[in-house]
C-alpha cells in the first residue's frame, strides 16, 4: 500500500506519513489543487487529505479520516469528513500518534457500562419477585 503525493502538494518539515495516506486533489481545479502540510503534522494509515488547504502545524490526522476542510495548528483531526475533536495550547515538540481519541471506543465503553447495570436491575427485580411469589399461599 503506497503513498500518493499530488505534484502541488507541499509538505513541512518533520512530517510523518504512515501507508496508505494520499494528499490529492477533488477535482477540476487549476494551478495550486493539493493540500498544504505543515510543520511537525502526523497523517495516520490511510487518512486521505483532499484539496487545496492547508493543514496547520503539529496537527494528527487519524487514521482512516478524509480531510476536506483547513485544520488550524495543534489540533487533532479524526473521521469522515474529518473534524477537530482536540487543540492543544502547547506543543512540548513531542507527537504523540498512538494517544489519538477513540469517540467510538468511549462510546462502546459506555455502552458496555449501561447493559452492566441494567443487568445488575434485573437481577435485582427478578430476586425480588421471586421472594414475593414464595411469600404468597
Amino acid at each position: 500500500m503506497g503513498v500518493v503525493i499530488g505534484e502541488t502538494s507541499e509538505i513541512g518539515d518533520d512530517c510523518l506519513l504512515y501507508q496508505g495516506v494520499t494528499l490529492g486533489g477533488t477535482g477540476n481545479e487549476k494551478g495550486k489543487r493539493h493540500p498544504t502540510l505543515g510543520n511537525r503534522v502526523v497523517v495516520g494509515t490511510g487518512a486521505k487529505i483532499l484539496g487545496s488547504i492547508r493543514i496547520g502545524d503539529d496537527v494528527k490526522v487519524g487514521a482512516g479520516s478524509v480531510v476536506v476542510h483547513p485544520v488550524p495548528d495543534k489540533s487533532t483531526v479524526i473521521g469522515i469528513p474529518g473534524r477537530v475533536v482536540r487543540t492543544r495550547d502547547s506543543s512540548n515538540g513531542v507527537l504523540e500518534h498512538g494517544k489519538l481519541p477513540d469517540p467510538e471506543g468511549q462510546a462502546i465503553d459506555e455502552l458496555k457500562q449501561r447493559v452492566a447495570d441494567l443487568e445488575t436491575q434485573l437481577r435485582f427485580l427478578a430476586e425480588r419477585l421471586e421472594l414475593e411469589t414464595i411469600r404468597k399461599p
